[in-house]
């Protein structure tokens, strides 16, 4: 039997594949596909993603330690440009947590080590884009020539069919590969929600995921229908011309901004007012300004 779908978690399907303690072999393999390791004890993995840390309302989707390396994962469905200054400002806070749990003093006269940062974005958007490309901090820089400091964050794309190597080697990978591809092929002839589902029950009984992902049907059902709902709307904002303006409007807190920005996803893609809410992470203790918002403004 399925459980219920905590509503506080935003998770994303591919945090909940690879960024959950009872998933650290998923999450191994995965890290020996892209390294060419071969570790087997999924212990060696030290899981530390920090779940209240959020940038521009996104958590981190997984950050785990193995082999001196800090491993600083990031799925995205549309291409970010500025995912290096986004995974930089993790690491930050990543740094100074290790800093803490493991009492450094880097304060003192002697050299301290650390992990070495690897930064990986999984890409999986609707863009044609290469198999792997570099992400570089110093292409934002006004002059990248006079700068100090730089990072790198290695971008893989993980659409079905791409990257068939990596694919071969992490059989997780592959059908969550198959799994985004799936959803949003039946999208186009029926429901979300159907889609997902179906989805889910039409995967190939001797798949890894299956019986894990059939455990906890609602749960996956609630994130990939608020992450596509997202994706969706992404798209509608860019077509209308919108995105920086509603950005901008939910950062400040603008009322009417969110409660148009509501009505627009609940005409235009069928949310409910609720899941609606829930795509554009509006608090609790705001959302009934905005409910009524909705209902004043019919």
């Amino acid at each position: 039997m399925s459980e219920s779908p905590n509503k506080n978690n935003k998770d994303r399907l591919f945090k909940m594949i690879y960024g959950r303690e009872e998933n650290k072999a998923w999450t191994l393999s995965l890290y020996n596909a892209i390294n060419g390791s071969d570790y087997t004890n999924p212990d060696d993995i030290k899981i530390n993603t920090i779940d209240d840390v959020m940038y521009l309302g996104m958590k981190n989707d997984v950050s785990f330690i193995i082999s001196e390396t800090m491993n600083i994962y990031e799925q995205q469905a549309s291409y970010n440009p500025n995912m290096p200054i986004r995974q930089m400002i993790y690491a930050g806070k990543l740094y100074s947590k290790y800093v803490e749990d493991n009492g450094v003093n880097i304060y003192g006269s002697g050299l301290k080590k650390f992990p070495a940062p690897k930064l990986i974005c999984f890409y999986n958007g609707g863009d044609e884009r290469p198999e792997r490309e570099i992400l570089n901090l110093s292409d934002a820089f006004e002059k990248p020539e006079e700068a100090d400091i730089d990072a790198k964050v290695t971008m893989i794309n993980i659409n079905y069919g791409k990257n068939e190597k990596l694919m071969e080697a992490c059989r997780t990978l592959r059908e969550y590969a198959w799994i985004v591809d799936a959803i949003r092929r039946k999208r186009k002839k029926t429901d979300l929600d159907k889609a997902i589902e179906e989805t889910i029950r039409e995967l190939d009984e001797e798949a890894l995921l299956k019986p894990f992902l059939m455990g906890h049907l609602a749960e996956v059902k609630d994130m990939c229908l608020r992450e596509y709902s997202e994706d969706e709307i992404k798209e509608m904002f860019k077509k209308d011309g919108l995105e920086e303006g509603l950005q901008k409007g939910l950062q400040r807190g603008v009322e009417k901004t969110r409660i148009s920005a509501v009505k627009n996803m609940m005409q235009k893609l069928g949310l409910s007012l609720e899941n609606a809410m829930d795509v554009l992470m509006i608090p609790e203790d705001e959302r009934k300004v905005i409910i009524q918002g909705v209902k004043d403004s019919k």
